[in-house]
């Protein structure tokens, strides 16, 4: 794969549309963070996230042996190029075109393409698939089954997929782009695909109740 993908993610859908247009009109932080959060609050924000998901990661890749990651979704691409800074192979794509001119300009090593969840394909399996903050901002159930049943592909044996939710027992819908789903949704979509939920790990910052779940593929 190379930055002039090959990947699309064809027609923009109303809800792509409301997410190209915030990336083009906010910030780096505000785009992809909270926008009733100040810019202060939005670095507090993505550093907590940042912390944990790399407490998640681990510490494990070496310049002989390093990570291969996918960011699913990975808006201006702040998590990308920092998990590229700490020595992972970073492929990364978003469906967002002015997000993905922000995070080309801004380099750091991660390869940029543009695509949908469902549409993405690789030639090779990943270490790590990451998808943060994206899967509850699709609305439609059989889009989001179907994006999460691609990144679930793209993970090889041993290797960890970690998405982002709140940790529910029932569906909450929540505003015009926000649909949160239980847990019990997540395995009833990825274990038959040989993942199993190993952790939930809250972000804890305010009143957000979203956190990392971490599917492992153990077969």
């Amino acid at each position: 794969m190379t930055d002039e993908a090959t990947a699309t993610a064809g027609p923009l859908t109303r809800t792509a549309a409301y997410w190209d247009a915030r990336h083009r009109d906010h910030d780096d932080l505000a785009s992809g963070g909270h926008i009733g959060l100040d810019r202060a609050g939005n670095e507090l924000f993505y550093a907590l996230r940042l912390g944990t998901l790399l407490s998640l990661v681990g510490d494990l890749a070496s310049p002989a042996a390093p990570l291969f990651a996918l960011d699913a979704g990975c808006g201006k691409g702040h998590f990308a190029r920092a998990l590229a800074r700490c020595g992972h192979r970073v492929d990364a794509f978003d469906a967002s075109p002015a997000a993905l001119a922000h995070a080309r300009a801004e380099g750091g090593g991660p390869r940029y393409a543009l695509a949908s969840l469902a549409n993405w394909r690789s030639p090779w399996p990943y270490d790590l698939v990451l998808c943060v903050d994206v899967l509850f901002h699709v609305l439609d159930d059989g889009q989001w089954a179907a994006g999460l049943r691609n990144l679930a592909s793209l993970v090889r044996l041993t290797g960890r997929l970690i998405v982002t939710d709140e940790n529910l027992e029932r569906r909450r819908p929540r505003g015009d782009y926000i649909v949160h789903r239980p847990l019990a949704a997540y395995r009833a979509a990825l274990e038959p695909l040989g993942l199993r939920h190993t952790l939930f790990r809250p972000y804890g910052f305010r009143e957000n109740r979203v956190g990392f779940h971490v599917f492992t593929r153990t077969r």
